[in-house]
């Protein structure tokens, strides 16, 4: 295990497993935009805006009153059973969502209650925005790669459904300005999700999907460029965007001198979403193909720290990653940080 300054870099550590698991209601954004008519009508906002400028055509949402250690669970249970792994080898599991059920006691226990897992797997909430997965993975590998652990299980369940349907009250009020209703306008691209992730030590599974670790830098003179409740949300969707690729353009400097990356040996890319704007933006600003990134925003939304390990499941599932492909893991979180993670499948 060795330092990077500001990431990690691993020797024994492989990716067993990861699913994810869809909410089962897609919303549309044309439904969304219906119901904000009269106010986007008044203030002269794009009828279509959510589709045409920000390119999220649906999200999903859970059934009411689920919640997020629920889907959570799900992920988790799905992981288990595509790894045949016994729950009691687990030495750890970390939860990593930004929707969580309850300020205490941790989701992560929830889970670990729900899935009846040992007295020795220990269990806490990692939370750091939208790169709260790739901190799990990080602790995680930490873990394995001093001996500590064999096993350890990251989980995370998104849910937008009470965000969305908040946001909407509100901006539906005649008294909303244009102020208003461009600060909590992100609220309504979040999206819905589950998906686990179980890493263990190499030299006790059979496959070789090495997780090889990661690169990270900060930027907090950013921080409250997005803040977020679970009820309401401000962001400076602009400012946000371009301090967010000036950080990454400066991660993917620093990734490429510690991992070697360039395009050219790079088979696919697993990137954080927030907007196809975005996505095709950052692309772009680093000089990657952006074919060689699956966009699942337009269908899902921006699912926060869910995305990236989503991302890398749907692209397994596509078949658009095969055995000895070098895959980029890539995101940026509000507040702001930045993370580049490198796996060898």
């Amino acid at each position: 295990m060795h330092g990077l300054g500001g990431g990690m870099q691993f020797e024994k550590v492989s990716i067993v497993s990861v699913r994810h698991v869809d909410a089962p209601h897609v919303v549309t954004s044309a439904e969304i935009q219906e119901q904000l008519a009269d106010t986007m009508e008044r203030l002269g906002v794009k009828p279509d805006l959510l589709e045409s400028v920000v390119g999220i055509r649906e999200r999903r949402f859970w059934d009411e009153g689920f919640e997020p250690s629920d889907a959570a669970t799900l992920a988790a249970r799905a992981v288990l059973d595509d790894s045949g792994l016994d729950p009691a080898k687990l030495g750890t599991l970390l939860n990593t969502s930004v929707c969580r059920d309850y300020i205490e006691p941790s989701t992560a226990c929830l889970v670990h209650g729900n899935l009846e897992l040992p007295d020795t797997c220990t269990n806490m909430d990692i939370g750091n925005a939208c790169l709260a997965f790739f901190n799990g993975m990080e602790i995680i590998g930490n873990m394995i790669e001093r001996g500590q652990i064999d096993y350890g299980l990251i989980v995370d369940g998104e849910s937008a459904r009470f965000l969305t349907e908040q946001t909407i009250g509100r901006l539906k009020q005649s008294s909303t300005d244009m102020k208003t209703f461009h600060e909590e306008f992100a609220c309504l691209t979040t999206g819905s999700g589950a998906v686990a992730m179980l890493l263990a030590n190499a030299e006790l599974v059979d496959n070789s999907h090495r997780f090889k670790g990661t690169v990270s830098l900060s930027d907090t003179t950013h921080n409250r460029l997005c803040l977020g409740q679970l009820d309401r949300g401000w962001t400076d969707t602009h400012a946000l965007m371009l301090a967010g690729i000036d950080l990454s353009k400066r991660t993917w400097i620093k990734a490429q001198e510690t991992f070697g990356f360039t395009d050219d040996n790079v088979d696919q890319y697993c990137l954080h979403q927030v907007s196809t704007v975005h996505a095709h933006q950052l692309a772009a600003n680093l000089g990657v193909g952006i074919e060689k990134a699956l966009l699942i925003v337009r269908e899902y939304g921006n699912v926060g720290p869910a995305s990236v390990p989503m991302v890398l499941s749907m692209a397994l599932d596509q078949g658009r990653i095969n055995d000895g492909d070098r895959v980029v893991l890539a995101g940026i979180g509000s507040g702001i940080n930045c993370m580049v993670g490198e796996v060898i499948w």
